[in-house]
């Protein structure tokens, strides 16, 4: 899988060593008063929604400004991706700010919108959950009517404009002072400005054993566990919401990090 994953995604233009295709944001703490972050949904608006009830009621009780930070993996193999990408385009909560970065899956959905023919093995990798929640049942199609053409045409008539706009405009990193929020994690060693895309969204090793070897915590998801793994200046929230039915939300404030 993971090579049919590779094979995929250098088919993408832009992705290349020094060429950032995705937007790299900064903020500065100071800003807000609590930080969180959200891993990986996977299609699972019901556990998002929990997420979002759990950071509402903990930041009742804190003042100022709060972040909301979603690691990536919006779609694929729980059955709401199209509910959770209409619910991300929509304002945050009041008194928040959001931002969501670019996961692997979704880069790799939005290149299926782009082509559909050159990128069918996508539905292999939860991509026929994610067509089925806009109402395409893409086994029907390939098998009884039209085959790859009337897929790619239905997918164009069907996904929504601004889903693909969300989609497009993802950036892949985010820096809050010392803290580094990213789908995946950072090439060991190498300075923030000169990590490329596909590291950011695809890396594990060395990155899980090793950590991003720079003076930054890192926030990630992309490789899943039943529970918040706490490594070398890393902390990985993704906790596969599609089988756990877990989303974590974790906290980051007054310099200690809490799962909520």
């Amino acid at each position: 899988m993971r090579r049919l994953l590779r094979r995929i995604f250098s088919n993408s233009p832009g992705h290349g060593k020094g060429n950032a295709a995705r937007p790299r944001l900064s903020r500065k703490g100071a800003d807000f008063s609590a930080i969180y972050a959200i891993g990986d949904v996977h299609g699972c608006y019901a556990e998002l929604l929990d997420a979002e009830r759990r950071i509402l009621r903990d930041a009742s009780e804190r003042e100022g400004r709060k972040l909301i930070v979603m690691l990536g993996d919006y779609i694929d193999r729980g059955p709401n991706s199209s509910q959770v990408l209409d619910h991300l385009c929509r304002p945050p909560p009041p008194g928040f700010e959001r931002v969501a970065l670019c996961g692997n899956h979704d880069d790799v959905f939005l290149q299926f919108i782009d082509t559909p023919r050159d990128h069918m093995e996508w539905l292999e990798l939860g991509g026929r959950e994610t067509l089925f929640s806009y109402g395409i049942d893409a086994s029907h199609i390939l098998q009884r009517s039209g085959g790859e053409k009337m897929l790619a045409d239905t997918v164009r008539q069907t996904i929504p404009a601004h889903h693909v706009d969300f989609l497009q405009g993802l950036p892949s990193l985010l820096c809050v002072g010392r803290l580094v929020f990213v789908h995946a994690g950072l090439r060991p060693g190498v300075p923030l400005e000169d990590q490329i895309d596909e590291d950011l969204m695809w890396i594990r090793e060395p990155f899980l054993s090793r950590g991003p070897d720079l003076p930054v915590l890192v926030i990630h998801g992309h490789t899943p566990s039943p529970e918040v793994v706490y490594g070398t200046a890393r902390v990985c929230i993704d906790t596969a919401a599609f089988a756990t039915g877990r989303l974590t939300a974790l906290k980051l404030a007054d310099g200690a990090a809490e799962e909520i």
